[in-house]
């Protein structure tokens, strides 16, 4: 059932009016009955991993609680009669039986994601290794259906286990309502990847109709429309085009092709989420924002602060520091500090956790070499940028001291803090994350790097300026939809520094409310890229 879709629409409207209507303490159960009633409409053989991981983390969790009371029940009962090394011994095997609980959850969830998603890239890579060694013995590919946003709610609940591990979280011993943190149906297309901590506050509280926060939920839900038909799915043309004709569109095709997926995936993804969040806004639930204005970073770095916040902050709190601090990095470290200096010694935990951090993104993308390059693709970048940072303070210093010699002590200059120099910066990081996305373009690392070359082989750049990008399937129409919808997301996103747009719309008088958000749904419901027997197009994340 896609986001997009009349059958969603009819879905929420009937979710929506049941959700109020019924009494209170009853909400969360309507929930947890309309999101496997929306998980089934994806396949009712998905029902099938996402009850195996609900039961397996929900048994584990509370193994791995009941432990922990336990344990204090124990300490408390024999305070007087155990020793300082009875009960640290006593406390190491609680720990040990814990980190088995937690292993066994890990284990038979990451394998299930494995199996589903991976295990056709593993018979491809054996193929060819096969195939380099002369054998012609080939292993037959597996038809195995990819469950809908099992990538999402499957790290989802291995941060609760996790968490709870770690006593970060006490575990859920409801099961109906941790089957509903897993199962929450906005979350499963595409994220946010959601903490059990900041859901649940909000997932099985009582909720009141509110007439502000329905309001504001509703007009979410429509700029997410607006970014996913009026844009994406338009420009959508333009880029499968230039990508599935490599040796038609080559050169500066290339370019537009991947600054037109810039915009694509920002706005596809984006308005998905916006979509998201917009329906548990309606429905009285939080759930974490996930952008903040990636386009506007200044740095690669920056970006991935800004953009899939959820996923970054996964990667980082499970891996990179579990990596970086753990017993064997730390003994690798100081092996380093002693053979081969202090200052490599000091990056060696940063840089291989930060290693294992882009390689786990880039496979958790997609199942392909292409997203391995990716990944490392901007391990490379950030660590070099990483390296030359007091290059570019150096930079910076020498150039406010040249300008401020001439200007004299009246008003100082600062080049991080020059307007031009943002906005080359920004460009700069647009451009860069652009060339990496490329491999996700054209999802072929030859190709790929062969396509990057004929921008500088190619010699067809006026095919930007004669007419040429009107036989990519877009008309003059089309391109100025875009532009007044590219312009549109630049002033939100510039009026967005200052504080919510939406409060801000919410202070103007009725007329201007009543323009602004029919205006709005007008321009979806007429410029909507619906096209002949429209079926709106799957968002890009939905295949994670």
């Amino acid at each position: 059932m896609l986001f997009t879709s009349y059958g969603f629409l009819g879905f929420l409207l009937v979710l929506f009016l049941l959700y109020y209507l019924i009494p209170k303490k009853y909400q969360w159960m309507l929930l947890l009955a309309a999101s496997y009633i929306f998980y089934f409409m994806a396949g009712a053989y998905c029902l099938i991993y996402i009850l195996v991981t609900t039961v397996t983390v929900y048994l584990l969790g509370c193994k791995i609680e009941n432990l922990r009371e336990e344990q204090s029940r124990f300490l408390k009962e024999h305070k007087a009669e155990l020793g300082k090394e009875e009960k640290k011994a006593y406390k190491s095997g609680i720990k040990k039986r814990q980190w088995r609980a937690l292993l066994i959850g890990l284990f038979i969830n990451l394998g299930i994601l494995a199996a589903v998603k991976y295990t056709n890239f593993a018979i491809y890579n054996v193929n060819m290794v096969l195939g380099l060694l002369g054998s012609e013995r080939q292993f037959g590919f597996l038809d195995i259906a990819l469950p809908m946003g099992i990538s999402f709610y499957t790290f989802q609940a291995l941060g609760y286990i996790i968490d709870v591990y770690r006593g970060t979280s006490k575990a859920e011993r409801n099961p109906f309502k941790f089957a509903l943190f897993v199962s929450f149906f906005p979350q499963l297309v595409q994220g946010p990847i959601s903490r059990f901590e900041d859901l649940s506050k909000t997932l099985y509280a009582e909720h009141a109709f509110n007439a502000k926060t329905v309001s504001f939920g509703l007009q979410r839900i429509l700029w997410g429309f607006f970014k996913k038909l009026v844009i994406a799915d338009r420009i959508l043309v333009g880029v499968n085009e230039i990508v599935k004709n490599p040796e038609s569109y080559g050169g500066a095709y290339v370019f537009v092709g991947m600054m037109f997926y810039a915009l694509e995936l920002y706005a596809d993804f984006t308005g998905g989420i916006d979509i998201t969040i917009g329906v548990a806004q309606v429905l009285g639930i939080t759930v974490t924002e996930n952008f903040d204005r990636p386009y506007f970073s200044k740095s690669i770095k920056e970006y991935w602060r800004r953009w899939h916040i959820t996923m970054g902050t996964w990667f980082t709190d499970y891996i990179f520091y579990p990596i970086s601090v753990c017993k064997p990095m730390l003994k690798f470290s100081k092996f380093s500090r002693e053979h081969f200096g202090e200052a490599v010694g000091k990056r060696m935990p940063v840089y291989l956790s930060s290693f294992a951090v882009w390689l786990a993104t880039g496979i958790w993308h997609g199942a392909s070499w292409n997203f391995v390059v990716w990944g490392l693709g901007n391990w490379v970048v950030i660590m070099i940028s990483q390296e030359l940072t007091p290059l570019y303070q150096k930079f910076h210093a020498k150039v406010n001291g040249m300008v401020n010699r001439k200007r004299g002590a009246d008003k100082q200059f600062v080049l991080e803090n020059n307007g031009a120099y943002r906005l080359f910066q920004i460009i700069r990081t647009i451009l860069l994350m652009s060339c990496l996305r490329s491999f996700d373009c054209y999802r072929d690392v030859p190709l790929t790097f062969r396509m990057f070359g004929s921008m500088i082989t190619g010699g067809n750049w006026h095919v930007l300026w004669d007419g040429s990008l009107l036989g990519l399937g877009l008309g003059a129409v089309d391109y100025a939809i875009l532009a007044v919808g590219l312009l549109l997301l630049i002033s939100v996103s510039l009026i967005q520094r200052s504080g919510s747009v939406r409060e801000k719309i919410a202070a103007k008088p009725y007329p201007v409310r009543f323009a602004v958000w029919y205006g709005l749904f007008l321009i979806v419901l007429l410029m909507g890229a619906y096209g002949i027997g429209y079926d709106a197009s799957q968002f890009i994340y939905n295949q994670f």
